[in-house]
């Protein structure tokens, strides 16, 4: 099983502490987002974890906290965008961010960290020339601390037209994609970082930019050092390239409060969920309830073999 922690929230900007909760009980309890009283029992012990893969706009809380993953194998996703605060309200001053970057990377190799410069978005004080900018500074300073990038174009889902009314956003033309990514390919070749895009249905290789895998089961093979025999997410959009994995994060609980975010319908639905917070509770959100279904999920690993193949230089943290 591949574990994602999480792409409907930060937990380890937010819930680190309630997180390393979960490993010392070895398990989580997860409400389908779709069905409310259904409710996930996932097992979080070594044996039935392959990978753990995090996301984050701020990895700090998680330095001087590696070895508690010692007997796991993961990597990060870390979101660094060049918008201020009137995008990104509550996400911290970038030049932090990018020293807590570089300082994990130092902790656990420029594999395992990878950069997110996404969405991309195009407003009335937003342009290509923004971007130009923002991107090769981000770059240089991330240069030698990752080996890739990975973008997306932002989707402009109902309650993100909403959110984002007042910056002015417009759709992005394949033609002004074909600009972007441009810049940042030749930026990125500058500075030795692969990009690849996310669930992007535009076609890119020309520019140098292959559809990627958010979920990767190349880089889970070269991170643990174990073939990893996984299927394409089919919980996924058509465009997305994941393999399978177990999300145990729940929508509504970011409080970056980014005003592009996909995975919280409001502040205010944030709010109320931020208050039934409980570290210690099996949930993120809430705890069990009387008429709640608890069905223990089979954690099948998907490791084809035990061999090493892949050297000595990507094994656990």
């Amino acid at each position: 099983m591949i574990l994602s922690a999480s792409r409907r929230t930060d937990i380890i900007a937010f819930y680190l502490d309630w997180f390393f909760n979960r490993l010392k009980e070895g398990y989580v309890l997860v409400r389908n987002p779709m069905n409310y009283r259904q409710v996930s029992k996932v097992y979080l012990n070594p044996a039935d974890v392959d990978c753990i893969v995090f996301w984050t706009k701020d990895p700090t809380n998680i330095l001087g906290c590696l070895d508690m993953l010692k007997d796991y194998f993961y990597y990060f996703h870390v979101t660094i965008t060049g918008y201020d605060r009137n995008v990104e309200p509550h996400v911290p001053p970038k030049e932090k961010v990018i020293k807590s970057f570089q300082e994990l990377s130092r902790e656990v190799g420029n594999e395992r960290v990878i950069w997110r410069y996404d969405p991309i978005i195009l407003s009335r004080h937003i342009d290509v020339e923004f971007h130009r900018k923002r991107f090769g500074y981000i770059a240089s300073r991330l240069a030698g601390y990752t080996r890739r990038c990975i973008i997306s174009f932002v989707d402009m889902y109902r309650k993100t037209e909403r959110n984002t009314r007042g910056l002015n956003m417009h759709k992005i033309s394949q033609a002004q994609m074909l600009d972007i990514a441009g810049v940042i390919a030749e930026i990125a070749s500058k500075y030795g970082i692969e990009v690849q895009s996310c669930c992007e249905e535009v076609e890119l290789s020309t520019l140098g930019i292959n559809h990627g895998k958010c979920i990767d089961d190349e880089l889970i093979s070269h991170v643990s050092g174990r073939r990893i025999n996984a299927k394409k997410d089919k919980n996924q959009r058509a465009a997305c390239g994941c393999v399978e994995s177990v999300d145990i994060g729940v929508y509504n609980t970011c409080r970056h409060g980014c005003l592009y975010c996909y995975a919280n319908y409001s502040s205010k639905a944030v709010n109320t969920n931020v208050k039934l917070h409980d570290p210690f509770s099996p949930m993120l959100v809430g705890n069990v309830e009387p008429d709640d279904v608890i069905i223990e999920r089979n954690a099948k690993s998907l490791v084809d073999g035990q061999v090493s193949f892949f050297g000595e230089d990507f094994g656990q943290g």
